[in-house]
């Protein structure tokens, strides 16, 4: 088959309330670079492939009748090749791989008796598609190969957008149900405006399916021991808010529903949606009688219904019940608001339970209101036995209108998790908060003193290449990129037109047409390709976020550790003579050993640097360096104690510290402005103009006693707001309350007496007087030691 290279589909538009995101009969699904995805489609159907940032070979594997290889139902040569590419994908752990596996094995399907076909390649550029059309119906199997990328390559895979155009969409409340996580023992659909209820043993999984999108399903469950008992003990959404001091569990440390005697029901382990409603009782009459809709079906009557057989389960005019899928919030007023459930096609939600339960799921009937999208639609439960391999995770967007991501874990994962159980989210990844055996604190004075490990894969990586990517950067960063030499970094900042703040970051040149990116944010590597969209330069964007990961090593004695166990070849820098904001190239474990990466760098105020490789020799490198630093004092390190170094240095942090409003002087950055940089960027008008005529100042603040203020307190002088409050913390060393403040500049000079505003803002002051900062090391030492 000769490959028809099509144009990209349109931008996305912004949608009015009540409309599907995309037109109906269309379906939108990410492959990952490296990864593997798998669709049944229909004679008639039309499938157009994408690699998002080009040169993304992709491999293709059709099953047709009796499981055999049938390549041409998608238009395409019978061949010889074996789906390699497909198989080593799904050798891996990733959840990607295992629903492929299973899909595989559902069906009966045997990879090995499949042939496979090669689309789009190195030659493809971003946006580049192929179109295919099934002829008969198949059981198609995609993967996006890859091999594993050295430090120094810029050769990441690229994610493949997948468009599936039904020829016949499915018909209201028919719609094709995604393929099962695993084997469920329970496969129970909840048909419109109505509920269902069934029995659950301790340890297996419930999932709740919103199938089509924006359908709110109410959840209640109860200890079916106590039911035997002749006591009702069912989940309590006030009890639920009150012991996790959340809105809403979510999967982490904070994953448990509660009954009213403080019992733990069922734990939320995965969650792609995120954003679901404890404030609120289930559907009830009444609520449609007081609006005029008399005997219109609710939730509540629904559950009486379906519960009857259990008793002593209550009859109930209004059950406590959590709000899967529907969108409400407090807002500023103290005011409950909802709206349209931002729950996409396909959306769920996994529960674990820690106790045999009797539960109800219903699909909300309410076509009165934006609760249900306007549009009334099916939701699926199904129970998993407790051997299901379920990962923690939540759903993560690049941007609202991006596809899903569930968390990722790191490289570096099975050795922090081994550590601490304390794990957040931070931007798609898991992150420690703290270690088991430390804490918070014992890990600030481990920075300070000795030496500490950390994990920042978080980090988000771009490469950019080709002949015109100084040029093309030039335009972009506010530093003056032509002054970058190779194996330097610079720290900078890249800025909207208005002279808002995208991200900041750090840029490292690999060769004379060679940069790599590193932020904070997913808005950075999205602008970068907004950028190159549109202009006509010679450059080639790739996301190596999966690629290369990253431990920071911070600390007096971090030099000592390093110098160990690193080993540069002749013409770079050993990790001794590497000097600050550079980097070196070299290996863990002799010539053949782990490659990485190392660069002076850190967050911390200390000697530091950061040490790049790919997942798959995380642990190794991990390793590596305990073993050396363990007799020095070095100790990993969360992000709880993170967040005090850095306070402390006088760095800021993205989303506390600046936002897309804040010009980098208002960031306290300014310095990554020069005047002198003679070629235009974007921004840089708005950026010059706001230097002449500033409005506000990021200050440093003093405060009086051992409160700490938190972010986005306001600050004042008298009755007058001049300021709010961005970060703060207790200097274990400095013995001090600080914070960053980023107020008026009228009272922005040092020694300015203000004041942090608690509760109302009047009631309770926090005395505070500007003072420079860096509060911890002012003129950097330590950093150039």
């Amino acid at each position: 088959m000769s490959e028809t290279i099509l144009t990209s589909p349109a931008k996305p538009k912004i949608y009015v309330a009540g409309r599907a995101s995309l037109e109906p009969g269309v379906e939108r699904y990410v492959l990952k670079g490296g990864g593997t995805a798998a669709f049944e489609l229909d004679a008639g159907d039309r499938v157009q492939i994408s690699a998002l940032e080009g040169g993304q070979l992709v491999e293709v594997a059709v099953f047709g009748a009796k499981g055999k290889s049938d390549l041409e139902a998608l238009g395409l040569a019978s061949g010889r090749a074996k789906p390699l590419g497909i198989e080593r994908a799904l050798e891996s752990d990733s959840e990607d791989a295992s629903r492929v596996r299973f899909g595989l094995y559902r069906r009966g399907l045997d990879l090995g008796r499949a042939k496979a076909a090669r689309l789009l390649g190195p030659d493809a550029g971003p946006g580049d598609m192929i179109s295919l059309q099934a002829e008969r119906s198949v059981f198609a199997v995609f993967g996006a190969p890859s091999e594993p990328m050295l430090v120094w390559e810029q050769t990441p895979p690229s994610d493949v957008l997948i468009f599936i155009h039904r020829a016949n969409p499915r018909l209201l409340n028919t719609a094709r149900l995604p393929d099962p996580l695993a084997e469920p023992r329970l496969d129970i659909r909840v048909n419109v405006a109505s509920a269902e209820s069934f029995e659950v043993y301790a340890g297996e999984y419930i999932q709740i399916i919103d199938v089509q999108g924006r359908q709110c399903s109410d959840f209640i469950a109860f200890n079916r021991k106590a039911l035997d008992e002749g006591r009702e003990q069912g989940l309590d959404a006030l009890t639920t808010r009150t012991l996790n001091g959340a809105a809403y569990p979510t999967p982490g440390l904070h994953a448990k529903f509660f009954d009213q005697d403080r019992n733990p029901l069922v734990e939320i382990v995965q969650d792609t949606v995120g954003r679901h409603d404890t404030f609120n009782l289930a559907c009830t009459s009444r609520y449609y009688e007081d609006m005029g809709y008399f005997g219109h079906p609710n939730c509540t009557d629904n559950f009486n219904n379906t519960l009857k057989p259990y008793d002593p389960i209550s009859q109930l005019s209004g059950w406590p019940a959590i709000n899967f899928f529907y969108n409400t919030n407090v807002d500023c007023h103290n005011h409950i608001w909802s709206d349209e459930p931002w729950s996409r096609a396909g959306d769920y939600v996994v529960m674990r339970a820690l106790t045999d339960l009797v539960c109800g799921a219903s699909s909300c009937p309410s076509d009165i209101d934006a609760s249900n999208g306007w549009n009334l639609t099916e939701i699926q439960v199904r129970v998993y036995p407790k051997d299901a391999p379920f990962k923690r995770s939540i759903g993560h967007r690049m941007s609202p209108d991006a596809p899903l991501q569930l968390t990722r874990e790191s490289g570096f994962h099975p050795r922090t998790s081994a550590l601490t159980r304390a794990f957040g989210d931070y931007r798609g990844f898991w992150v420690p908060h703290h270690f088991a055996n430390a804490g918070a604190i014992e890990e600030y004075w481990a920075c300070r003193e000795k030496a500490v490990i950390m994990d920042l894969s978080p980090l988000r990586k771009m490469e950019i290449l080709g002949p015109d990517s100084e040029q093309f950067l030039q335009g972009i960063v506010t530093r003056d990129v032509r002054k970058l030499s190779v194996g330097q970094v610079f720290y900078t900042t890249m800025c909207y037109e208005h002279g808002g703040m995208v991200d900041d970051g750090t840029l490292f040149r690999l060769g004379e047409n060679n940069f790599r990116w590193i932020g904070g944010d997913d808005a950075s590597l999205i602008w970068l390709k907004e950028q190159a969209a549109k202009s006509s330069y010679n450059i080639n964007l790739k996301t190596a976020t999966s690629e290369l990961h990253n431990v920071a090593v911070q600390g007096p004695r971090s030099r000592e550790i390093l110098q160990q166990i690193v080993e540069t070849p002749a013409g770079r820098p050993t990790i001794q003579e590497v000097g600050v904001f550079r980097f070196t190239i070299g290996r863990i474990g002799g010539v053949a050993g782990i490659p990485v990466l190392v660069s002076r760098t850190g967050y911390t105020g200390e000697l530091g640097y950061e040490v790049f490789c790919h997942p798959k020799d995380a642990p190794a490198v991990w390793d590596a360096i305990m073993e050396v630093g363990k007799p020095l004092g070095l100790q990993p390190f969360g992000f709880d104690a993170l967040d005090m170094v850095r306070i402390e240095a006088g760095l800021v942090f993205g989303g506390h510290d600046f936002d897309s409003t804040t010009d980098p002087f208002e960031a306290g950055i300014g310095f990554t402005v020069p005047q002198k940089k003679e070629e235009d960027y974007i921004g840089r008008t708005a950026i010059e103009k706001r230097r002449a005529n500033p409005l506000r100042k990021l200050v440093g603040l003093e405060i009086k006693g051992n409160e700490k203020p938190s972010h986005g307190d306001p600050v004042y002088v008298g009755r007058a707001q001049v300021g709010i409050v961005t970060s703060a913390m207790r200097s274990p060393l400095l013995k001090k309350t600080l914070a960053f403040a980023r107020v008026d500049v009228t009272h922005s000079e040092l020694e300015t007496a203000l004041e942090v505003g608690r509760l109302d803002g009047m009631k309770k002051r926090l005395s505070a007087t500007v003072v420079p900062f860096p509060f911890y090391d002012p003129k950097k030492e330590r950093v150039r030691m």
